[in-house]
């Protein structure tokens, strides 16, 4: 977004913002939160704490860093609020949940998760950190409203030295002790937003998520192959509406594109 494009915004940013204010009990952790909103937004061509810094008028990412690294918040209650403000504003009757990863190239074994594995960044194996989010998007738009890290062997499992590399990053015992599969990790996100009462019609993934029957049997359906969604479907979410079944009542589309009960 251009500068012009952010001031544009500056009324209802500030008022997200405002809304996860109680969040942060230092006043210096809400204005972090408020430049790192506008630098993720602005046309900062890297994304990293120096320019986010810089796009803020700070002279070194010193501040942003402590606020990443030291500020105290509950991340699980940011992630539902910020999901929540997205959904309220782009639910509609087409939206769909969708699933997928992504990767970040790194250089270094330090940070949480990274070792060699493949990555659709890089098209390659490369020394990454993957991650697996779900994104919400309608006719209104689209974004992200969840996100989990993938833990690879070189992170979890049952040695000492996989509880102290994990342990030095801060990454809870229960997710160190045995790798969750990145499919794994799209159904635990699902499932929140099914307990969220998050509307949706379809949940949308690669073939590698749709023949995985933990996420088809929580989307209401079984995996199967991908198929585009066909001209006579389109009724169907108001059909579904309008005769509603129960979640495990809701058929399947293809390996990735699975029908899920209209949740009000």
């Amino acid at each position: 977004m251009s500068e012009a494009d952010v001031r544009a915004l500056e009324g209802e940013l500030e008022a997200l913002c405002a809304s996860v204010d109680d969040m942060f009990a230092r006043p210096a952790s809400r204005e972090n939160l408020r430049a790192m909103v506008r630098g993720l937004l602005s046309e900062v061509p890297r994304k990293n704490l120096w320019q986010l810094a810089e796009a803020a008028g700070h002279p070194n990412p010193d501040r942003l860093q402590g606020f990443l690294a030291k500020a105290a918040w509950d991340a699980d209650e940011l992630r539902d609020r910020v999901r929540a403000h997205a959904v309220a504003a782009l639910a509609a009757d087409d939206a769909v949940l969708i699933a997928d990863e992504t990767g970040d190239i790194k250089k270094g074994t330090k940070t949480a998760g990274v070792q060699r594995q493949c990555t659709g960044t890089a098209g390659r194996v490369e020394n990454a950190q993957v991650s697996v989010h779900l994104s919400y998007g309608s006719g209104k738009g689209r974004t992200l409203i969840d996100s989990e890290l993938y833990l690879g062997k070189g992170w979890a499992g049952a040695t000492a030295e996989h509880e102290r590399r994990c342990a030095e990053q801060g990454i809870p015992s229960e997710r160190a002790n045995a790798v969750a599969t990145k499919a794994e990790l799209a159904r635990r996100m699902l499932e929140r937003a099914l307990a969220a009462s998050v509307p949706f019609t379809y949940f949308l993934a690669d073939e590698a998520y749709g023949q995985c029957p933990c996420t088809a049997r929580l989307a209401g359906g079984t995996p199967g192959p991908l198929r585009p969604r066909h001209p006579e479907e389109r009724g169907a979410a108001a059909a579904r509406r309008a005769h509603p079944a129960g979640p495990r009542a809701a058929g399947a589309g293809a390996g990735g594109c699975l029908r899920a009960p209209v949740l009000r």
